[in-house]
C-alpha cells in the first residue's frame, strides 16, 4: 500500500480535489434550481443533461485523445470545467444549465479517463488492484467531504459555486506536472450491444435499471430533500451518508460474490434495497429514518453495479472484457439519462415520496428479473468448472471506469 501511494500520491491528491468539486456542484444544483424556482422536471432535465454529455464523451473523447494527446486534452477539459462552473450562478435559466450541465458531464468524462490510464501506467500488475482500491476510496472521500462544504456558504450566493471551480483548477498541478510519461491510448477488441446482451441478459439488465438507481439517489437527492423541506445541511448530511454506505458495504459484499452464485447475491441485494425503501414512503420527512435508508440505498445500490460487471465477466473471454465493461458503462449511462427524468415526474406527482417509490420499484425489477433468468437457465460455469471464475472487481459507478476506445467500438 506504501509503494502505491509512493508512485500515485499525485494523481490521487488531484483525484481527491477533482472530486470534492465534482461532488459539491452536483448537489449544490439541486438547491440552487430550487431557490431559483425551477420545477421539479426542469431540476431533472438539468440532472439528466451530465449523462448525455457523459455517454457523448465516449464517441468524441477518443478521437481527441490520438489527435493531440492526454496532457493537452486534460488540460483544456479542465479548463472549460472551471470555466463552466462559475456560469452557472450568472445564467440562471433551465436551458442554460441543461447545457451547461451537459458539458460538465462530457468534460469530466475526459477527465476520468486521463486520470484512470496514468494510474493504470504508473502501477503493475501486482499493486493495480490496490491502485484501483484507493482509486474508489479517494473517490468516495472527495465526494462526502463536498458535502461539508455546502454549509461555508450561502446557496443563494456564488461562493459555493466558486469554491469547486478553485478546486477543479488546482487538482491539475499535481497532475500535470508529474514526471511520469502519459500514457499510450491502446485499441481493445470490440463488442456490441447485442452480442452483449446474449452473453449476459441479467448483467445489460441489471445495469440499465442501475443506472436509474445511480441517477436519482446521487443526482436527485438534494431535490428530494428541498421537496421535503430539509436543510442545506441535513441534505449535504443525507448524500454523505449514500456514499458512506456503498464506501462501507462495497469490500464485504464483494468478498462474498467470490465464494457464491452471484446471480443469487444479485437477488438478495436487490430486494434487500427494495425492502429497505419501503419506509420511505411513509416517512419522507421524518430526518433520522431519511438517514438510515440513505446509507442502505447506497449500501445496496453500489456493490451492485461491480457485481453485475464480475456477473458478466464470468462468461467473457479476457480479450472480450474491457469491450463489455465499456458497453455495461454506456448501458448504465443510457439508464441514468431516464432515471432523474422519471422521479422527478412522480415527485411532481405524489410530492418527495415518489423518490423511494421509483428507488424501490427499480431494486424489485433487477430482484425479479435475476430470479427470472434463475428459473430459465441452469449457467454452465465455464470459468468455475476451469479455476477461471472472474473476480468480484470495487468500482465507482459514476466514474469512467474504462477506456473509451471499446465504449466508442460498442456504440458502433
Amino acid at each position: 500500500m506504501i509503494s502505491v501511494l509512493r508512485t500515485t500520491w499525485p494523481l490521487l491528491t488531484g483525484l481527491l480535489l477533482l472530486m470534492i468539486g465534482n461532488g459539491l456542484q452536483g448537489t449544490l444544483l439541486g438547491i440552487r434550481g430550487k431557490i431559483e424556482g425551477f420545477t421539479t422536471l426542469e431540476i431533472s432535465m438539468v440532472m439528466s443533461a451530465y449523462f448525455v454529455g457523459f455517454l457523448l464523451a465516449s464517441k468524441l473523447v477518443p478521437m481527441m485523445l490520438r489527435s493531440v494527446g492526454h496532457v493537452r486534452v486534460f488540460s483544456a477539459l479542465g479548463s472549460f470545467i472551471s470555466a463552466v462552473l462559475i456560469l452557472f450562478p450568472v445564467v440562471t435559466e433551465p436551458w442554460a444549465w441543461i447545457v451547461l450541465r451537459a458539458i460538465i458531464g462530457f468534460c469530466f468524462c475526459g477527465v476520468y479517463v486521463t486520470v484512470e490510464s496514468w494510474l493504470n501506467s504508473a502501477a503493475t500488475n501486482q499493486t493495480r488492484g490496490q491502485a484501483m482500491s484507493l482509486y474508489l476510496v479517494v473517490q468516495m472521500v472527495g465526494i462526502v467531504t463536498a458535502q461539508g462544504l455546502l454549509n461555508v456558504a450561502d446557496p443563494a450566493g456564488f461562493v459555493l459555486f466558486i469554491i469547486p471551480s478553485v478546486l477543479v483548477s488546482i487538482s491539475f498541478a499535481p497532475i500535470l506536472l508529474w514526471p511520469s510519461p502519459a500514457p499510450t491510448f491502446e485499441t481493445t477488441k470490440p463488442m456490441n450491444i447485442p452480442g452483449l446482451f446474449r452473453t449476459s441478459p441479467l448483467g445489460c439488465v441489471g445495469m440499465f435499471l442501475l443506472g436509474g438507481i445511480f441517477a436519482c439517489s446521487f443526482g436527485m437527492s438534494a431535490v428530494f430533500g428541498a421537496e421535503a423541506g430539509y436543510s442545506v445541511r441535513q441534505i449535504s448530511l443525507y448524500v454523505a451518508v449514500i456514499y458512506l454506505g456503498g464506501m462501507l458495504c462495497q469490500f464485504p459484499i464483494g468478498y462474498i460474490s467470490d465464494k457464491m452464485d452471484r446471480r443469487l447475491l444479485i437477488l438478495i441485494v436487490s430486494v434487500v434495497g427494495a425492502v429497505a425503501m419501503i419506509p420511505g414512503y411513509f416517512f419522507a420527512e421524518v430526518f433520522w429514518v431519511v438517514l438510515v435508508l440513505g446509507f442502505l440505498l447506497g449500501g445496496m445500490s453500489n456493490p451492485l453495479y461491480g457485481l453485475l460487471v464480475a456477473y458478466t465477466n464470468d462468461f467473457l473471454e479476457t480479450s472480450d472484457m474491457a469491450a463489455a465493461s465499456a458497453g455495461l458503462l454506456f448501458i448504465n449511462g443510457m439508464g441514468a439519462i431516464a432515471g432523474p427524468l422519471i422521479v422527478g415526474w412522480l415527485m411532481g406527482r405524489i410530492g418527495p415520496e415518489g423518490y423511494f417509490v421509483f428507488l424501490a420499484a427499480l431494486m424489485l425489477a433487477i430482484a425479479a428479473y435475476a430470479l427470472w433468468r434463475m428459473s430459465r437457465r441452469i449457467v454452465i460455469w465455464r470459468r468455475q468448472a476451469a479455476g477461471e471464475r472472474a473476480s468480484y472487481v470495487v468500482t465507482a459507478p459514476m466514474a469512467a471506469q474504462f477506456p473509451m476506445e471499446p465504449a466508442r467500438d460498442v456504440v458502433k
